[in-house]
Parts: structure tokens; sequence; C-alpha cells
């Protein structure tokens, strides 16, 4: 979870960057990029949670 919230934070700050910055529509697919990285991490982490056998 450690990685999630600076991965996060890059994703909306480069979105806002390439979003405002002329020529730099870039910047907005790797933050949209980034955005979609998140969410299958948290998709991921919590599917294997969910999956644990309970004793």
């Amino acid at each position: 979870m450690a990685l999630f919230y600076p991965l996060l934070i890059a994703a909306i700050a480069l979105i806002i960057l390439g979003a405002t910055v002329e020529g730099m529509l870039y910047l907005v697919s790797v933050g949209v990029l980034l955005l979609i990285a998140d969410v299958l991490y948290l998709a991921v982490r919590s599917v294997l949670r969910r999956r644990r056998p309970a004793h």
C-alpha cells in the first residue's frame, strides 16, 4: 500500500500537467496508465485477500 499513494499522486499530477500544458498530451496518457495500474493493483489485492481460507 505504500507504493499505491505515491503512484496515485504522480498519476494525478501528470494528468493535470499534461492537460494544462499545450503539446504534452503524452503526459495525460502516462497518467491514465498509472491510474489504471493503481486500480488493477487494488483489484488484485482485494481478490487475494478474499481468497485466504478462514481457519
